[in-house]
């Protein structure tokens, strides 16, 4: 019986340990604050005084232009996904893996180096999605091809992201992915909901600024 308790002990000890290292190692991959350093070092300007004062892509965007956008983009992309996939490394059980990507997206959106003040986690959590399972990234394609259409459509990027997450967490259910990942993905979306507050409101009011053609 002792033995036995023992080995529990230390069953349930490695399992603890896993997720504090998996939830720690997320967090600190998606919190280092692209749009923040890049505008810092690039044009000498806090991106957080400027347009929405949010340090993701699309404020960059209003201040150095697409490309700089689309740079910051695929970078946020990419700390969330390699994220996941380095910690595919080391382990395999899609909960710890769904771990790591939900806090590599809180990183992003609660950096400690600005004061837990980040982004909303829209190319995070794309970047997550599609690096859940690396061979299906097709949930996080088509939700960014929804993206691309109701931003074109509506020209509201606030409404485009919201569309796409929740498309992609949609696609993953369809697709069959493992559950963790669909039930993260899902999760993902609701957060990034709750980060978009404000430009819902102002989207009720019909102050919400739409991006150029």
């Amino acid at each position: 019986n002792r033995l036995g308790f023992c080995r529990l002990y230390l069953f349930v000890r490695v399992i603890i340990m896993s997720f504090i290292l998996c939830a720690l190692f997320g967090y600190l991959s998606g919190s280092c604050p692209t749009g923040f350093l890049v505008a810092k070092y690039v044009c000498g300007a806090d991106i957080r005084a400027y347009g929405s004062g949010n340090i993701g892509a699309t404020n960059v965007g209003r201040l150095m232009g697409k490309k700089w956008a689309v740079a910051v983009a695929v970078f946020d992309m990419l700390k969330g996904g390699l994220a996941v996939l380095a910690a595919s490394c080391f382990v395999q059980q899609h909960a710890l893996l769904a771990l790591t990507g939900v806090c590599a997206v809180l990183g992003h959106n609660y950096p400690v180096w600005l004061g837990f003040k980040g982004g909303k986690g829209v190319a995070t959590t794309f970047g997550v999605i599609a690096f859940f399972d690396f061979f299906t990234p097709w949930p996080a394609i088509l939700g960014g091809l929804v993206w691309y259409a109701v931003m074109r459509f509506t020209k509201y990027v606030s409404v485009a992201s919201l569309a796409g997450l929740f498309a992609a967490a949609l696609f993953t259910f369809a697709w069959g992915m493992p559950k963790p990942y669909s039930f993260a993905a899902l999760f993902l979306a609701c957060l990034s909901s709750w980060r978009h507050r404000s430009n819902i409101d102002r989207l009720m009011k019909g102050t919400e600024a739409k991006v150029k053609s």
